[in-house]
């Protein structure tokens, strides 16, 4: 399972010191930062099928940093006739 989360990491250097934190005490999770993303996005991993959230939320709280889950956007259901348009623009 991967989970995602919005973080308020300023650079390189801070993510570098998390993910070593993240990897130290999560060690059935890889874990990784995109600082290009807006949402300076945190990706963890479980090995073992399951990320506690609350768990990485709470560590990065106590490491100075802020984080929420980053929720899925779901795109309303096209009907048959719109899906089969969208496609035919695509290919």
């Amino acid at each position: 399972m991967v989970e995602v989360f919005k973080t308020n990491v300023k650079d390189c250097e801070q993510a570098e010191k998390l993910l070593d934190a993240i990897h130290g005490s999560f060690i059935n999770h890889r874990a990784n930062f995109d600082l290009e993303d807006c949402d300076k996005i945190l990706r963890v991993e479980s090995n073992s099928g399951y990320v506690e959230s609350s768990s990485i939320i709470h560590f990065l709280r106590e490491h100075g940093c802020k984080a929420q889950i980053l929720e899925d956007i779901v795109r309303p259901k096209l009907r048959d006739k719109e899906y089969a348009k969208s496609l035919s623009q695509v290919f």
